[in-house]
């Protein structure tokens, strides 16, 4: 399999100064054919995906040949070591957006040659199968990092957080027991000159823990923590769970997040990404088969934590293909306070609610997202438009019991008073109606679909009356205008019978052509 290097070399060219230099002395007459000149130096949009690039090539050339690469696309190669890239990257200074997806990057990360990559912004691992101890390894390598796609790698639970799992369990167990405090005053005092009594002991177990701290945050790009030995009994003892999020610092740079089909279903998960990205602008979430925007414990029930609470910057959200179906999550969106453009579709919610268009849902959306401007990637919600939608929202409701109308129905009543039900006007034409049709002395009433045609009807009087529809002449009589206009000839055989404004009670009289 080719290196970089090669790869580079065989898509761009030789370098002016690798030419030949041999020129034949004996050629007297020399022909000038213009041609394109080899490239002088690699472009800074480097392009190499589907190459089976598996490592980096000799490290002088891949520097003097790449130091001007600014973006970098190495997708569906055969990369699988973290080293390999971090020796290409540091031959690339410059580099600000690189695409690593459908390598296969699950080994650990080493310590690099270079700590930091102080221009790269965007990094995409799409279906690398990135561990999550690798991504927290790389955002301590990343600064600059603000945008990051981490999209269909299978990920169930969000393994990272800015809390340590022991101390959040910790704090919450002491607030269910704050309201045993005054109960319990004795033990605490009885605890304290305990403590007090091994002050010694108690000192040397703290310098034992920050001792271990500074042994970790000295090696920070050791082995993946996530199966080091020291999770093993963790693991063991949750065999059929995730290991706890490891712990890391939050990152300030990442504005965009990309988690695009993999199968985490809880809101509790993406807190924790709200919480390691507090800076956070937009998170893609399409085909992630979450069942509720309400956090949960570990335990699966339902926590009093806010949804938002993490994600204060963020303006766009997609929830495209999620398993909800609940409007009280419609109203836990309405409460993100720098919302303004989601996208909501395909939800098991719109298969069971009773609006029967489309339009009618996306009315009852706008009226109960006060602040999104854009919905589902269209235009932007004119004022119009939302105030059409928050009186249709009222009048979706006025008939229903006050127990199924949401808080909403009562914040629009206050803004726009309360409205009368619409009238039911259907301006739409008669499409069967009851004529008279007279032949000779005989006449007979009959309903008539009046999106037929002349050369139809007359087919059709043809059994009734014996006439052949080839000699047959039809009049139109409007009731009303009888004596006004008299009769009118319907003699083109393609016209649509509602074209003459037929209404029930008209006649249509028959006559036979005569032979000339």
């Amino acid at each position: 399999m080719p290196t970089l290097l090669e790869a580079l070399e065989e898509k761009y060219g030789m370098e002016p100064d690798e030419k030949e230099e041999h020129v034949e002395e004996e050629v007297l007459v020399s022909i000038f054919v213009p041609k394109l000149p080899p490239r002088q130096s690699t472009p800074q949009l480097l392009i190499l995906n589907d190459c089976n690039i598996d490592r980096a090539g000799e490290p002088e050339d891949l520097k003097k040949k790449c130091r001007i690469v600014k973006e970098l696309d190495l997708a569906q190669n055969k990369l699988n070591n973290w080293n390999e890239v971090f020796v290409i990257l540091s031959h690339m200074p410059r580099v600000e957006f690189v695409n690593l997806s459908l390598n296969h990057l699950t080994g650990p990360i080493q310590k690099p040659p270079v700590t930091k990559m102080d221009h790269l912004r965007n990094l995409v691992l799409n279906n690398t199968k990135l561990e999550w101890c690798s991504v927290e390894k790389l955002l301590r390598l990343l600064p600059a990092l603000e945008e990051l796609h981490l999209s269909l790698n299978e990920y169930t639970h969000v393994l990272i957080d800015t809390v340590n799992p022991t101390e959040r369990s910790n704090s919450a167990n002491s607030e269910r027991g704050s309201t045993d405090e005054g109960s319990s005053e004795g033990t605490a005092t009885d605890a304290s000159s305990n403590n007090n009594t091994h002050d010694g002991s108690a000192t040397s177990q703290t310098k034992e823990q920050q001792q271990q701290k500074e042994e970790v945050e000295e090696t920070p790009y050791a082995s993946c923590s996530c199966s080091t030995s020291s999770t093993e009994s963790q693991q063991q003892q949750t065999d059929a769970e995730e290991p706890p999020p490891l712990q890391t610092d939050p990152h300030g740079g990442v504005r965009k997040l990309h988690l695009t089909g993999n199968y985490i279903s809880e809101w509790g998960e993406i807190c924790r990404i709200g919480r390691v990205f507090p800076q956070l602008e937009a998170l893609v979430l399409a085909d992630c088969p979450l069942r509720s925007l309400k956090p949960t414990d570990p335990q699966g029930n339902e926590s009093e934590e806010e949804s938002h609470k993490y994600f204060q910057n963020l303006k766009l959200l997609n929830l495209s293909n999620a398993k909800i179906d609940s409007w009280e999550d419609i109203d836990r969106l309405a409460e993100f306070p720098s919302l303004c453009n989601v996208r909501l579709q395909y939800w098991p919610l719109w298969a069971r609610t009773d609006s029967t268009t489309e339009h009618e849902r996306r009315q009852l959306l706008i009226a109960r997202l006060p602040n999104i401007s854009i919905l589902n990637g269209g235009d932007t919600i004119g004022a119009v438009e939302r105030e059409d939608a928050e009186r249709s929202f009222i009048r979706h409701y006025l008939d229903k019991p006050d127990a199924e109308r949401p808080r909403r129905y009562y914040e629009l009543i206050g803004v726009h008073g309360q409205l009368d039900p619409l009238v039911n006007i259907d301006l739409r034409p008669e499409r069967k109606v009851k004529v008279r049709f007279t032949f000779e002395d005989k006449a007979i009433e009959r309903t008539v679909d009046v999106n037929r045609t002349v050369s139809d009807l007359k087919s059709r009087l043809e059994r009734l009356f014996d006439v052949p529809a080839a000699r047959m002449r039809l009049y139109y009589v409007d009731q009303d205008f009888r004596d006004l206009q008299g009769l009118e000839e319907m003699k083109y055989p393609h016209k649509v019978l509602y074209s003459y404004n037929i209404r029930s009670g008209d006649e249509i009289i028959i006559e036979r052509k005569v032979k000339s």
